[in-house]
C-alpha cells in the first residue's frame, strides 16, 4: 500500500471526513532536504470532519497525526495540513 493510501485509510478510519485531500507533493522538492525517489516524502492533506470543531488547532493536528500513528508519520518529511471543522 502506498503512503497516500495508508494516509487515506487511516484518516477516513478515523474521522469520516465530508472532505479528504491528499496531495503527493514531493517532485515540487527535487533536491531539498528529505527528497526521495519516486515521491511519497511531502505531502499536502485536506481534511473536514465534524470532530474538528470543539478542538483548537492544535488539538486538531495533534488528533490527525495520532490517527496516521507514529510509525507512518515518520516516513514522512513534510505534512502540510489544512484542518477543518
Amino acid at each position: 500500500m502506498s503512503v497516500t493510501e495508508e494516509i487515506r485509510t487511516r484518516l477516513e478510519a478515523a474521522f469520516q471526513p465530508s472532505t479528504l485531500e491528499i496531495v503527493d507533493d514531493s517532485e515540487s522538492h527535487r533536491g531539498h532536504s528529505g527528497f526521495q525517489e519516486g515521491g511519497e516524502s511531502h505531502f499536502q492533506v485536506t481534511i473536514e470532519a465534524h470532530e474538528f470543531g470543539d478542538m483548537s488547532r492544535i488539538a486538531r493536528h495533534r488528533a490527525v497525526h495520532t490517527a496516521l500513528g507514529a510509525e507512518l508519520v515518520r516516513r514522512i518529511h513534510a505534512l502540510e495540513l489544512k484542518i477543518s471543522a
